[in-house]
């Protein structure tokens, strides 16, 4: 489950309905009754809280962001889309990484979830992190 405070239009996550779950964008909400709106790619449905999961952060999901991978001869990789950066220790390793871009750095010391990754993109870019290209 995912608090409602914690999303924001554009943000991917897991919708579940009917014992089917599917991978959508957030597109609006309702306060008042604490809905959330998600287009699942072919039409929007109204969830509530506990009908919607995190997508675990992971390379896949970078990749499908359009991040572009380069593994460096430390054995960390970088994944990059434009100017922003994230770094992490080793392959698959997404439990102690960094991040950055232009001159804020951020040290995220917990696996996050994509829609939180695409919340710190949009506070240090102003840009909301889309799949996209850059």
């Amino acid at each position: 489950m995912i608090k409602f405070s914690d999303l924001k239009k554009g943000d991917y996550v897991l919708a579940e309905n009917d014992n089917q779950a599917w991978q959508g964008e957030v597109t609006d909400f309702n306060n008042d009754e604490k809905e959330v709106e998600v287009n699942n790619g072919i039409q929007e449905f109204w969830f509530t809280c506990d009908q919607l999961f995190p997508i675990t952060l992971d390379e896949k999901q970078l990749l499908k962001m359009k991040f572009t991978k380069a593994a460096n001869e430390d054995g960390s990789i970088k994944y990059m889309k434009g100017a922003f950066r994230i770094q992490t220790p080793q392959q698959d390793n997404f439990s102690n990484f960094e991040i950055w871009y232009k001159n804020e750095k951020r040290i995220i010391q917990q696996p996050i979830f994509l829609h939180q990754l695409q919340n710190h993109y949009l506070e240090m870019t102003k840009v909301h992190l889309t799949d996209d290209p850059a």
